[in-house]
């Protein structure tokens, strides 16, 4: 147990250490745009927030877990994980009314700790280190 929650405490560190360059953020917030049309187009803008914050919570865990790409567990996790979310956006009742920035950046903090904690437990589980630590032993702790 110490040991999952030591991965999760250095991948949250690293995460933090991360700086997105507006030349990343503009096109990321132009391709928002027709998504966000597409779901209102079809009647379903209530899910664009929440399948446009999943995209990026899985896009933020892939990239910081990058060293973990070879490993097929790592993907079979993945899609477990995008299914799970797939079927709660699906299943729970969004609203089309304001929700503040903070509650929702919350909400996606929590939920990439518990991806995070999630993918740490199973690499625990196998008993197996990351090609990270594995190529690079001084990083270990």
């Amino acid at each position: 147990m110490r040991s999952i929650n030591a991965q999760v405490g250095k991948d949250i560190k690293a995460a933090k250490k991360i700086w997105l360059p507006w030349r990343l953020l503009l096109p990321l917030i132009a391709l928002c745009i027709p998504a966000y049309a597409l779901f209102d187009y079809y009647g379903k803008e209530n899910l664009a927030v929440p399948v446009l914050m999943c995209a990026a919570l899985f896009g933020f865990l892939i990239y910081l877990k990058w060293s973990l790409r070879r490993q097929p567990l790592f993907w079979a996790i993945i899609l477990l994980l995008a299914a799970v979310h797939a079927a709660l956006v699906w299943y729970i009742p969004w609203t089309t009314k304001w929700v503040p920035a903070a509650a929702i950046g919350g909400i996606g903090s929590v939920d990439l700790c518990v991806m995070l904690w999630t993918l740490a437990a199973v690499e625990a589980w196998l008993g197996g280190q990351s090609e990270a630590d594995v190529c690079n032993p001084s990083s270990a702790d």
